[in-house]
């Protein structure tokens, strides 16, 4: 008796990785379709381009002989991914609303639509790779710099067990190629924003909406004199350089001003034109921790504070459920809101949101 394929559903975006992904999968002769998932519901500028990328996603499938089922998330977006992230901003954190999608919606409620629905796999675009051992491990693909392990810090590992990433052995130049020996017409497509809620649109602009820009006080880190007033705090991120608008001042250098924190109690934004202030070594606190597979205490690990960025040394401390993280390398620009996503060789084994730094210091 022939053994029935594995039914596999693939998130579709109508962008180049996704479409080669369902590609290989279809390849790998499993019994494929194709799941459109729309987060958010366009308003009349329609910025967002969802209805361009699902016409893409159709033409792919179409070609491909699989079928594609466009499911509406967006109520389950909003709630749990966007207030979420305009929350964050209103504290003044740095969020990153790619982690929360793919716990939220990617990796929990597009992964019980599937199972609902009588898949046995979930399948995405996404550069990772998994590796069976005792347990399911996520891993960095083979391409390094398109690596989004850093994203998918969040996953459970049931359902990391049931994921497969198709492209965790090709480079996004192979993927191209792929894409090109099709004729899929999206190897020169500009890639997905992860904030898709943003489109086309100036961030400031937008969040506008959201989050009420009140002016404030800039200050001089080094000397705590006014300096200027900045636009509404939302607006500015540790560490940026650009659009900080501080013209000449007195006893100043002649050299580029870094915010180098967020006073959000005083509405303050405080900056320097030395940015030695942005580098921290020493003991951070995170949040909303997430072990893919069990740690232990005192592991000795690595830490990426963003997305591409270098891996830190780190020595990782579980006080009373609490998650403290030890940085033993200097590392630009931590701000609280922020993803510290911890690595030992090339497996990712989870990490969490940074809510403070110095403890124990002053």
């Amino acid at each position: 008796m022939t053994k029935s394929k594995q039914r596999v559903a693939i998130g579709m975006s109508g962008g180049v990785d996704s479409s080669v992904a369902a590609y290989l999968l279809s390849q790998d002769k499993y019994d494929v379709e194709g799941i459109f998932m729309k987060n958010w519901e366009e308003d009349d500028q329609d910025e967002c381009n969802s209805k361009e990328d699902y016409e893409d996603a159709k033409r792919v499938c179409k070609l491909l002989n699989i079928k594609l089922n466009l499911i509406n998330f967006s109520d389950e977006y909003w709630t749990n991914v966007f207030e979420i992230f305009i929350n964050d901003l209103k504290k003044g954190f740095t969020p990153n609303p790619d982690v929360f999608c793919n716990k939220e919606i990617k990796f929990n409620q597009f992964y019980k639509y599937a199972m609902s629905q009588g898949f046995d796999l979930i399948a995405t675009g996404h550069y990772a790779k998994k590796i069976n051992n005792e347990y399911a491990e996520l891993h960095s693909p083979k391409d390094k710099v398109k690596d989004q392990t850093y994203f998918l810090y969040t996953m459970d590992k049931k359902i990391l067990k049931n994921t497969i990433f198709p492209l965790e052995e090709l480079k996004k130049d192979d993927v191209k190629k792929i894409a090109v020996d099709l004729g899929l017409g999206l190897e020169r497509k500009k890639e997905s924003m992860g904030i898709c809620f943003i489109g086309k649109r100036k961030f400031s602009t937008f969040i506008d909406s959201y989050v009420e820009p009140i002016k404030g006080p800039i200050i001089n880190y080094d000397n705590d004199r006014i300096i200027g007033i900045h636009k509404g705090l939302s607006k500015y991120t540790i560490g940026q350089r650009k659009g900080i608008d501080i013209g000449g001042t007195k006893d100043s250098l002649d050299s580029p001003w870094y915010v180098i924190d967020k006073n959000i109690n005083k509405n303050s934004l405080i900056v320097s034109q030395d940015q030695t202030h942005l580098y921290y070594t020493g003991e951070i606190e995170l949040d909303q921790f997430n072990a893919i597979n069990e740690i232990s205490d005192r592991e000795k690990v690595k830490a990426r504070f963003r997305h591409g960025g270098e891996l830190r040394d780190c020595v990782l401390n579980i006080k009373n459920n609490k998650y403290i993280l030890t940085l033993k390398e200097n590392e630009r620009g931590i701000a609280q809101g922020q993803a510290a996503v911890l690595y030992i060789g090339t497996q990712c084994i989870g990490g969490g949101t940074v809510i403070s730094k110095c403890l124990n210091q002053n």
